[in-house]
């Protein structure tokens, strides 16, 4: 059978922190759920002078197609492939979804982070730790067609290999990712001046999985084409297991391992 991913794309996971999947659902499904998101926005998608806000954010859609997007062979065979069979939650759908609109001003959301995934007990936000509870990937699902030219996801490449550090040394309770963004960013690891940037880019159907550390940011639209992708985690079955016996790791699991300095490629 042919696997989703190849082995160099897997690789490429591990060492870059992210991957596209070409294809990842249909782009009759991109259609018909663009279509969709245009009615609930209110606007006219052929008159930018309704387009009044730089962003405009949707929630809670778990109906079809949208069902459908995040559920074809194709992902799951990924998810198999980077987070391991029976190590991930299948989705029912793919929450929020951030559209954004070609727009002078700020978004106001567009700063460099890593996302938080559970809420401590007694805490508030949302925190992350070395095991990524509750969180196996983090995902781009491209709606649209998107160039470099209509605000793609930034994305600093390799930059999932710098948080560990960060985390290993408060264990199990982890940080809030406000918290932990901070002390990367003192650190100069925030936005490392030596990680390439990578432009999230590709056509309608493409999705990115993406290691749950990497380091990623909106920018501005001054294109000519709004924007609209969905970005939900994958969620885990369980936490990173970062000392297996039997050495059978996840690449999600190998890249935690790479940046903490406990294996190799």
């Amino acid at each position: 059978m042919t696997r989703s991913l190849s082995s160099d794309q897997v690789e490429q996971f591990v060492t870059d922190g992210f991957v596209r999947l070409p294809e990842a659902f249909p782009r009759a499904l991109a259609d018909e759920g663009r279509a969709f998101l245009w009615q609930e926005t209110g606007l006219d998608p052929d008159d930018p002078a309704t387009w009044t806000e730089p962003v405009v954010r949707l929630s809670g859609y778990g109906s079809e197609p949208f069902r459908r997007a995040a559920t074809t062979e194709r992902l799951h065979d990924a998810f198999d492939q980077l987070v391991g069979p029976g190590r991930w939650v299948p989705r029912d759908g793919l929450g929020t979804f951030p559209i954004r609109f070609p727009h002078p001003a700020d978004p106001g959301d567009a700063g460099w982070h890593m996302d938080g995934s559970f809420t401590p007990e007694g805490e508030s936000g949302y925190w992350v730790n070395l095991r990524s509870r509750e969180r196996a990937l983090l995902m781009l699902f491209l709606f649209s067609d998107v160039d470099e030219e209509n605000a793609p996801t930034r994305i600093k490449v390799g930059s999932h290999l710098d948080v560990p550090a960060f985390l290993q040394p408060v264990g199990e309770q982890g940080l809030n990712f406000f918290e932990l963004c901070r002390v990367m960013d003192e650190a100069g690891r925030l936005d490392a001046p030596e990680r390439p940037l990578a432009l999230a880019t590709g056509q309608a159907g493409d999705v990115y999985l993406c290691h749950p550390f990497l380091i990623h940011a909106a920018q501005p639209h001054h294109g000519t084409v709004p924007r609209f992708i969905a970005q939900p985690p994958l969620i885990a079955d369980g936490l990173l297991e970062l000392d297996r016996p039997d050495g059978a790791y996840s690449p999600v699991e190998r890249a935690v391992r790479l940046g903490l300095g406990l294996a190799d490629r």
